[in-house]
């Protein structure tokens, strides 16, 4: 039994060595993070905030790559031809392998096969405001409004297919309502009309709309993660009314599909121990932004049922990106 132990034990450490030794010899290059937006946006904020640190960790520059258009598509698409190697990391929001494979006719990559998940960075809570001047201090108490009122409560968005549409889809959807979607090219558009009465509600980005909530030129019903937030504890969780409803989209980062697992498991590791830091756990929450790190296989498991959510909702309002 001794001799059989001791073979098995020198066969694994013989397997393992190989997989020790390439994770050892990663990165041999700067890495690039490819954000699929252009410049300026939330998702390249979060990004740069990130690669200076990773960089430090790794050993080797992250240099934050800009590619954006076709709905986060090019960008995803540039990270999938990647060499196989780590060297090439995706920024990921819903949109490139969550609801685009929904929203878009096609995509230019395998969604699931094309990327290899590596780690969670965060979820920004979205928050359901409405303007003053609708008589619901509570989301039940919006529903019988909507109920009551059949097409006639608006609801803004950012745009067809985003975060704030998709959420505005979710509450008919387990609501049971009818409210009409309209969009903007924007947040900012869609939050001028908002405070003017224009359209009765939105349901975006926390950090957007509750400052003007906790002044009084909104009301806040809720927030969109399956418990309250840590950002808002006053607030109920919409989940508290409508079992289920979980709109608070999250950002993660992936590299090309067929990296060697240690490589991955590095990155992994890599990117958890930085969103375990105190002082970049206080960057993020005074952004409104609540970390997230996974392991691969978590992350993983995340993307399968967030994609299974959001094309159920995408199916029965049958929504297209333009």
């Amino acid at each position: 039994m001794t001799a059989t132990l001791t073979r098995r034990a020198v066969l694994a450490a013989a397997l393992a060595a190989p997989s020790l030794a390439l994770a050892q010899a990663f990165p041999s290059r700067p890495l690039r993070l490819v954000v699929p937006f252009a410049a300026g946006g939330s998702a390249d904020a979060s990004a740069r905030m990130l690669a200076e640190p990773l960089g430090a960790v790794l050993g080797q520059p992250v240099v934050v790559e800009n590619r954006p258009g076709g709905g986060a598509t090019i960008g995803a698409q540039a990270v999938a031809r990647a060499a196989p190697d780590g060297h090439t990391l995706l920024y990921g929001t819903p949109g490139p392998q969550i609801v685009n494979p929904y929203l878009m006719r096609s995509v230019p990559y395998d969604p699931v096969a094309d990327f290899a998940p590596v780690s969670g960075i965060k979820r920004a809570p979205n928050l359901l405001a409405v303007h003053p001047g609708v008589p619901a201090r509570s989301l039940a108490e919006l529903i019988d409004l909507a109920k009551a009122r059949p097409g006639t409560l608006t609801f803004a968005s950012s745009g067809i297919g985003s975060s704030s549409h998709l959420a505005g889809e979710m509450l008919k959807f387990l609501a049971k309502i009818d409210i009409t979607h309209v969009p903007y090219r924007g947040t900012s558009a869609a939050l001028t009309d908002l405070l003017g009465g224009t359209v009765t509600m939105a349901l975006d980005t926390l950090s957007i709309l509750l400052p003007p909530s906790r002044s009084g030129n909104l009301r806040a019903l809720g927030v969109t993660t399956p418990q309250r937030s840590a950002l808002a504890n006053d607030l109920p969780a919409l989940a508290e009314t409508l079992p289920g409803f979980d709109a608070a989209p999250f950002n993660y980062i992936a590299t090309t599909g067929g990296t060697p697992a240690p490589i991955v498991a590095r990155l992994s590791q890599a990117v958890q121990d930085i969103l375990a830091r105190p002082d970049y756990r206080a960057r993020m929450e005074a952004l409104g932004e609540e970390p997230t790190p996974s392991t691969p296989e978590q992350l993983a498991a995340t993307i399968r049922a967030e994609s299974a959510r959001w094309k159920q909702v995408i199916e029965a309002a049958g929504i297209r990106a333009e």
